[in-house]
């Protein structure tokens, strides 16, 4: 695989430049293609405007040796990517009657009327291959001209996604763009920040210029992306190597491989101890739950949590004492205790996990001032509350806040592991 290949990618809609609709193909796209040892030179985002598509693809054109696109290949008359970039390449567009032929059969199947406007898509750039769509009405396009690569895929991720992963990455490997073998590998982190993982790892890819490394912030976690320029030279062997080495380096900073969440990690320790789960949230407002319930199989762990945003329902439920949220408030070491230990109790759990705190705008005091946040657990082997300050705005200290639970709880977890199962030996409780 050459380490020369420049890709672009472009994304058409107006809803993606106005805000509408967050750009996940840009996403998606920079995903797969650094899986297989590419890094997109750049990404266009262009409205549906005939003169626009023509002007910013043929620049794309002229610069790259693959340039994908994603959206603007449906019957309306808004979809206008199809038409403008076979004028950009001097192609005719021509009848296919394949796609006429699969649209009916996709209509007939879901027992409606073809509409006319369908037809649209039956026309390709006289060149281009028709890459089928199971799963829509708008085929993508394959297209080899001038050495270079076109590949043209439609909007809706459920359409896109299962074609570029079916279809496209079998071409480029034919084509030898694309490696047979995985040359990507994520590296996850929690509780630092770019800067100190930066600094615990980079020396550790000191003389390695075949290597791509990419750092990635987010909402209390920094991915390292590391991904082949040259497969002869870093295969995938050495970049396993390479994740292991950084893993020594992080320690207890060191969440797994790959892009598993911290609840999943949370589940898989429970899981192997034989112990459950409970949680009890206030200003997080059940991002800890969503957080959990987004694990396939997590039945098996998680008990069920509470929302328990007013000090009423933190009594009622939790039965957090009121004369403790009278002396010490809710928003307290004592509370945030309390609350992880009612939510064992309420659910019969062996785990709590809790969060309360002032997420703002408003709220807090001279003392506790908007983003302090604490952290209640209970656990087999004991109790214990953590304070953090954050200092984003509501939405920043919500998504924060559940990422410091979590992040917390897969610490204490990693940290009293051999106590709790030598606790589960001693009272019979350990499962083989």
């Amino acid at each position: 695989m050459s380490s020369t290949i420049r890709v672009e990618t472009i994304t058409l809609g107006d809803e993606l430049l106005l805000g509408i609709r967050e750009n996940a193909h840009l996403t998606y796209l920079g995903n797969q293609l650094a899986h297989h040892g590419l890094e997109p030179a750049a990404n266009l985002v262009i409205r549906d405007n005939p003169e626009d598509i023509r002007l910013f693809f043929s620049d794309a054109w002229k610069r790259s040796d693959l340039v994908i696109t994603t959206g603007g290949l449906g019957p309306t008359t808004d979809d206008m990517t199809r038409e403008n970039i076979a004028h950009a390449l001097g192609e005719e567009l021509v009848f296919d009657p394949s796609v006429e032929k699969s649209l009916k059969e996709r209509f007939s199947q879901l027992q409606r009327p073809m509409p006319e406007i369908n037809l649209r898509q039956c026309y390709r750039p006289g060149n281009a291959e028709i890459l089928p769509n199971p799963y829509g009405t708008a085929p993508g396009l394959w297209l080899k001209k001038d050495n270079k690569i076109l590949v043209m895929l439609p909007g809706p991720a459920r359409e896109m996604h299962p074609m570029f992963e079916e279809q496209v990455i079998p071409r480029l490997q034919k084509e030898g763009i694309f490696p047979e073998i995985d040359c990507y590998l994520q590296i996850r982190t929690a509780g630092i920040g770019e800067s100190t993982v930066a600094e615990k790892t980079e020396h550790l890819f000191q003389g390695k210029e075949a290597l791509l490394v990419g750092y990635c912030a987010h909402a209390g976690m920094v991915d390292i992306r590391l991904s082949s320029l040259d497969s002869d030279i870093i295969n995938e062997q050495a970049l396993h190597d390479l994740a292991d080495a950084c893993r020594d380096a992080l320690g207890e900073d060191f969440v797994c491989l790959g892009d598993r969440t911290i609840a999943e990690v949370i589940f898989r320790e429970l899981r192997n101890l034989d112990k459950t789960l409970a949680v009890a949230e206030s200003c997080t407002g059940g991002l800890l739950s969503s957080s959990f319930t987004e694990v396939p199989g997590i039945s098996k762990v998680f008990h069920g949590g509470a929302v328990c945003y007013h000090n009423d329902a933190k009594v009622q439920m939790l039965d957090v004492p009121e004369s403790m949220l009278d002396q010490h408030g809710a928003v307290s070491e004592e509370v945030a205790i309390a609350m992880a230990t009612g939510a064992c109790e309420k659910y019969g759990a062996d785990y709590g996990l809790s969060v309360t705190g002032f997420a703002g705008p408003t709220g807090g005091t001279q003392v506790l001032p908007i983003g302090s946040i604490y952290l209640g657990y209970s656990s087999p082997v004991g109790v214990w509350a953590k304070k953090i300050q954050l200092r984003g705005d509501r939405a920043s200290n919500r998504r924060r806040a559940a990422t410091a639970a979590l992040d917390w709880m897969r610490r204490k977890l990693r940290k009293y592991k051999l106590e709790e199962v030598f606790a589960a030996s001693e009272t019979g409780d350990l499962v083989d």
